[in-house]
């Protein structure tokens, strides 16, 4: 999308350095839009230093870590053991952000429930924030600060990504802008300096961005108007979508400040950006059915939603913020949502926000360095599953990503029920699901830059007949990194066994806890898919300079993964299949069959080949079985039209020699024919039980999937050392 707002070749004009000023008062907008994060609150009384002092908070990170007792000075300049010490108090820098640094209580309830105004609901008033075991550092405290002052008007002006009418544009090292010249600018208390052609704002020594205001870009004009008719689309379930979404998607995906966008929500829908409302609205209406308030009801005009999700997203992206990237992240999350060139728009503005850096130092209230540390590897992980499922060049490269790996601090401390226990459990399993998927991630990203990208595919092939003795040994560091990740799956977030009464069809679906750990595990799946099929390629290619044992070895283990992952998908329940699934997991399900077909096509021999196709009309079925209406109908329906495109195309293959008398490769002792199930559902409560005689492989152990018919993991590991 061309940004016309700013001219960026322009001449700059350094303004002169002006006197020094004490910092101007802040202005309090009358209009509040476009944010979702934790926000401080301007009123005319100051707090007392003495009332501070008795009240009780949460211990500056120095003293955390130190494990010393925080006491807060009289001089309000941070805690008395950073004073002693001379070093910085993150309880001075949280002060940055919010004016009002502590909770206010007024009769024993926070201030902020009584400051309320006409949407208020009690369900979200007399909410109790209750205490994590996450919880660390000032982030958390400074996010429970702002929390207790977030009850009236609004700003975000120390904020960078998430201000009211300013967007910020990053400056990197090769524009107009020289940074020696950017420094002889004097910055005013607020870091920030004004020049003819905006506002540079210096959260760092090195990072310098310019501000620039909304109102002169298009369609800021009528954001009022398309809020309205987002809202009035929904209305008058609005609020009824939202508990939809924080309840299913969120906890699996948390690039959101829950209790902020529900705390701005109570106030007006006006106070957001039109694009990350919708986006909302149109994901939770997937899980219509799963509330017992809107099942009965007639579902809002989605096409509507998408038409003006679409205008003003385009708009959205001339001004960009974080909340643009949100509404982007979770529109690819749809069914229908992974399409390629989006994705591409969102890494660009990704880059134009600074979510690339590291911004462990700015100058930027400490939770939204947590916020964007979410949002930058959500944005990592789109373009490198983008990049896998649509087979195209991802956008991001390690030399130019300096985001520091998430940790518990980087999550808001509070984002549940203190009286709800199941909504505590889902958000901390979610917290690990989204990190471990991260890490995933980042493992597939060594895949594909190292076996299929252009450069690496012609250094394979220029290696003639030996590239298959190079693929083996590229390939056996990155199946360790593998292995090593899966057998570090905390227990809490491995494939549950749910038994037959853990679900009820006669239940009502919101009395059961649904779970998205299904796409982590599939994800491994595709990951250790992507890497076997690449050494399966490189076998076929070079049948007969490579030693028999060693194809026999790789082609075990890769039946192996094979075995696992359609034995992964056998053991699915509802309560998977009908949670939140990240937007490659239909690709995923596919590739399984498509690594069946390889197999298959790649199979010596006649009876090898025969049980790769029963156990593919086996997979098919057990897809069509999980495709049910109201559940996962287009999660699998995917996989089903890739199985049949791939299966046709393999009848087309000439007839295979008979091995009958020296042996095949794979195991042929599993009989043919379609498996026989008692009924839907068995087998220790997986939707449609164990395939015929198909060893299960234990999912949930320590060590790394893998069929007890097949070679180990040693022996495969062993293998790509092997001298050809």
């Amino acid at each position: 999308m061309a940004h016309n707002s700013v001219q960026r070749t322009a001449p700059i004009a350094i303004a002169p350095k002006p006197p020094r000023r004490d910092p101007a008062p802040q202005r309090q907008d009358s209009l509040c839009k476009f944010e979702i994060g934790p926000s401080s609150v301007q009123t005319g009384a100051s707090i007392e230093s003495s009332s501070l002092a008795g009240s009780t908070f949460a211990p500056c990170q120095t003293c955390r870590f130190s494990g010393t007792k925080c006491v807060l000075s009289d001089s309000e300049d941070g805690c008395a053991a950073c004073q002693a010490n001379g070093s910085e108090c993150s309880f001075l820098s949280s002060s940055l952000a919010s004016p009002q640094s502590r909770k206010r209580k007024m009769n024993g309830v926070l201030a902020r429930e009584a400051s309320f105004g006409k949407r208020s609901s009690p369900n979200i008033s007399t909410r109790k924030l209750g205490n994590s075991s996450l919880s660390s550092t000032a982030a958390s405290s400074s996010f429970l600060e702002d929390m207790a002052n977030v009850g009236g008007p609004t700003i975000l002006k120390r904020t960078l990504g998430m201000q009211n009418d300013r967007f910020s544009q990053y400056i990197g090292l090769t524009t107009d802008f020289e940074p020696s010249l950017i420094n002889l600018s004097a910055f005013d208390p607020q870091d920030e300096s004004l020049l003819s052609r905006g506002t540079l704002r210096k959260v760092s020594d090195n990072d310098t961005f310019l501000m620039l205001p909304d109102n002169s870009t298009p369609g800021y004009d009528h954001v009022m108007e398309d809020l309205d008719a987002i809202e009035a689309v929904v209305s008058p379930n609005g609020r009824h979508l939202i508990d939809l979404y924080f309840r299913i998607v969120h906890p699996a995906f948390p690039i959101i400040q829950k209790h902020v966008f529900l705390e701005k929500y109570e106030r007006s829908h006006r106070e957001f950006s039109p694009p990350i409302l919708a986006a909302v609205y149109i994901l939770a209406i997937n899980w219509w059915d799963h509330s017992e308030k809107l099942s009965n009801l007639p579902r809002p005009d989605v096409r509507e939603l998408e038409r003006l999700i679409c205008s003003t997203l385009a708009d959205a992206m001339n001004r960009p913020k974080l909340s643009t990237i949100q509404a982007g992240l979770l529109l690819s999350q749809r069914p229908e949502g992974d399409q390629w060139a989006p994705t591409a728009q969102l890494v660009a503005i990704g880059q134009e926000l600074g979510l690339h850096l590291d911004c462990s130092i700015w100058k930027i209230p400490p939770w939204e360095k947590g916020l964007r540390r979410r949002l930058a590897w959500a944005l990592y992980m789109q373009d490198k599953w983008g990049a896998l499922v649509h087979g195209r060049p991802s956008h991001i490269f390690s030399s130019n990503w300096g985001v520091r790996a998430l940790t518990a601090n980087d999550f808001p401390d509070v984002e549940w029920d203190e009286d709800d226990s199941d909504e505590k459990q889902d958000i901390e399993k979610g917290r690990l699901l989204f990190t471990r998927f991260v890490q995933l991630s980042e493992i597939l990203a060594e895949i594909l830059e190292t076996f299929y990208t252009l450069n690496s595919t012609q250094n394979i092939a220029d290696a003639g007949p030996q590239g298959t003795q190079l693929v083996l040994s590229l390939a056996k560091p990155v199946q360790l990194k593998l292995k090593e990740w899966y057998s570090g799956l905390p227990a809490n977030i491995r494939l549950e066994s749910y038994s037959m009464t853990s679900y009820s069809p006669v239940s009502p679906p919101s009395t059961n806890r649904l779970s998205s750990i299904g796409y982590l595990h599939l994800g491994y799946f595709a990951t250790e898919i992507t890497l076997h099929r690449r050494i399966i390629r490189s076998l076929a290619s070079n049948p007969t300079t490579v030693d028999p044992y060693v194809q026999h070895i790789c082609r075990s283990a890769a039946k192996a993964r094979l075995i696992s992952a359609m034995d992964f998908v056998n053991r699915l329940t509802p309560n998977h299949l009908r949670s939140f699934w990240f937007f490659a997991s239909k690709t995923n399900f596919a590739l399984i069959g498509t690594f069946g077909s390889l197999l298959w096509a790649t199979s010596p021999g006649r009876e090898e080949a025969d049980w790769y196709r029963r156990r593919l009309g086996e997979y098919r079925w057990t897809l069509s079985v999980s495709s049910k209406p109201g559940e996962s109908k287009a999660l699998t329906q995917f996989a089903i039209s890739m199985l049949d495109i791939s299966t046709g195309l393999l009848k087309k293959l000439p007839e295979k020699p008979s091995m009958s008398r020296s042996g095949s490769l794979a195991d042929m002792s599993a009989p043919s024919g379609p498996p026989s199930f008692p009924g839907s559902f068995s087998g220790g409560g997986s939707l449609m039980g164990q395939f015929s005689n198909i060893h299960s492989a234990d999912v949930s152990s320590a060590q790394s999937p893998r069929s007890d018919d097949s070679s180990s993991d040693d022996e495969m590991e062993d293998s790509y050392a092997t001298p050809i």
